[in-house]
């Protein structure tokens, strides 16, 4: 898991670099385009193109939409953003999906948990400072409407891994991000520098193996037990951050993390002791 989210914090690095040369949404479709030729070879090493077409279609597109909406929204955010300002509100992920169980999931949610909502989203009120202005930062909201998105993807996933294989999530969640972010981003698209060819085989990279990373994370130890290292994101943006823009955050910003971050393990350790580990996979995370 430590490999995964360091190879997603290199992937979010290329895109704020790249979110200053093109627009958000064509820097989210270009995420899924240069994706598709490694999951294709992916799923032709793994003799899975037989499993990947009979599928619960409504949900996969609904999970096509969130993604261009999560990367859309997130990349905008990350161009007004460091890093660690932007994980610490996405943070907020695991917190959304809680609530999403309710009524999607037919998860029964305990009082307990309710009140670790609570306080974490307290922590995004703190982390996105207590005054008007701030809070009403669009680069902070895109940051929190991605987590939002993200946590209906997940949702979606969870249900979607009830009865279609995990080849078909990740085939699909990149065919879709490509053919809608395209479709958007087709009027205001701008031609891509050969100078940032290699930025986009960095984006590749760091994507493709951040998911097998992340997936053998989930295969191999319980949901419970290695969800927590998701968390060490912050490390990774706050050391980006100072190497590449000489950026620090500030106390606003780490102490809203600490909130966060400790209502959602509670959240964790609660599901380890009262729960099976649900089955995960690459799918499951942007």
């Amino acid at each position: 898991m430590i490999v995964a989210v360091g190879c997603f914090s290199l992937m979010d690095t290329v895109l704020k670099v790249l979110s200053g040369h093109y627009p958000a949404l064509q820097v989210a479709a270009m995420r899924g385009m240069v994706a598709l030729p490694l999951v294709f070879a992916y799923l032709s090493w793994r003799g899975a193109w037989g499993k990947v077409w009979r599928l619960r279609w409504p949900l996969h597109l609904l999970r096509g939409v969130l993604a261009v909406g999560m990367l859309g929204m997130f990349t905008y955010g990350v161009r007004g953003l460091p890093l660690a300002n932007a994980y610490t509100l996405f943070f907020v992920a695991p917190l959304l999906i809680t609530m999403l169980a309710v009524p999607f999931l037919g998860e029964r949610v305990p009082k307990a948990h309710w009140w670790a909502v609570a306080i974490g989203l307290i922590g995004v009120l703190v982390a996105l400072r207590p005054s008007p202005g701030a809070f009403l930062g669009w680069a902070g909201l895109a940051v929190l409407g991605a987590a939002a998105c993200y946590a209906a993807s997940a949702v979606a996933g969870r249900l979607l891994c009830r009865t279609d294989p995990p080849e078909s999530l990740v085939l699909w969640s990149m065919m879709l991000l490509s053919l809608f972010g395209g479709v958007l981003a087709a009027p205001g698209w701008t031609p891509v520098s050969s100078e940032h060819l290699g930025l986009l085989a960095a984006l590749a990279l760091t994507g493709f193996a951040g998911q097998i990373a992340i997936t053998e994370a989930f295969r191999h130890g319980q949901a419970s037990a290695v969800a927590p290292f998701e968390y060490t994101a912050l490390a990774w943006g706050i050391g980006l951050d100072y190497l590449l823009w000489q950026v620090l955050p500030d106390g606003y910003t780490l102490s809203g993390a600490t909130v966060i971050i400790l209502a959602g393990l509670y959240l964790l350790r609660h599901e380890r002791i009262h729960r099976q580990p649900e089955v995960h996979t690459s799918a499951d995370h942007p």
